[in-house]
């Protein structure tokens, strides 16, 4: 059974991962199935990522999942209120450690993907809605796995901006363990943690 870090990475890619064709109009919950689909179908082909290449996933994720996400907000979400007592080249800064930080961390998901597939639940959300949780299981062997997904409508389509696995928000859970960084050592420290954890992580793969 995957853990919950792998499962966090492989929600965020079935959610975000969408062609440059799709349509505006999408409704959300059509759109997460028809890219879990697509991830999971892409995942399963490539014999490189089933046989563990972390820098093939890392730049799969890099280029075709964080471009869909919004990422400043997700940042912004995690650094709770600090974010406002940052000056704008810190914002930049934690902005790029957090992407580095999740890519690597959450890239070995896309490697464990065997035979899970992804079923929808229903929608408690409206139609005019702008803001809504999209809720899917994993399924394959073992128990089903939920992912939950925050996702908002911007200019462009649909995007997401958190991630629920197992019912931990991935959002939340970040933000708590930078608080206290933060709180122990201000914002330079946070940053200098992160490129830190990005530096070690980067010298084993």
């Amino acid at each position: 059974m995957l853990s919950r870090r792998m499962f966090a990475l492989l929600g965020l890619a079935a959610a975000a991962l969408w062609s440059a064709a799709a349509r505006a109009d999408e409704a959300p919950e059509e759109l997460i199935m028809r890219i879990s689909t697509e991830v999971l179908d892409a995942v399963k082909a490539d014999k490189s990522i089933q046989a563990g290449d972390v820098q093939k996933v890392i730049t799969l994720v890099d280029a075709k999942v964080m471009p869909s996400v919004d990422f400043r907000r997700m940042t912004a979400s995690a650094v709770g209120r600090f974010w406002r007592q940052a000056a704008p080249e810190q914002q930049q800064r934690l902005q790029e450690e957090f992407k580095t930080l999740l890519i690597r961390t959450y890239s070995g998901a896309l490697t464990q993907v065997k035979d899970q597939t992804v079923q929808l639940k229903p929608m408690r959300s409206k139609p005019e809605d702008e803001d809504v949780v999209v809720r899917t299981e994993v399924r394959g062997k073992g128990d089903p796995v939920q992912l939950d997904y925050r996702m908002e409508k911007a200019s462009g389509g649909w995007k997401i901006y958190d991630v629920n696995v197992l019912g931990v928000w991935l959002v939340q859970n970040y933000r708590n363990s930078f608080a206290q960084e933060i709180g122990a050592s201000g914002i330079d420290g946070l940053i200098a943690k992160l490129a830190e954890k990005n530096k070690a992580a980067a010298g084993r793969s």
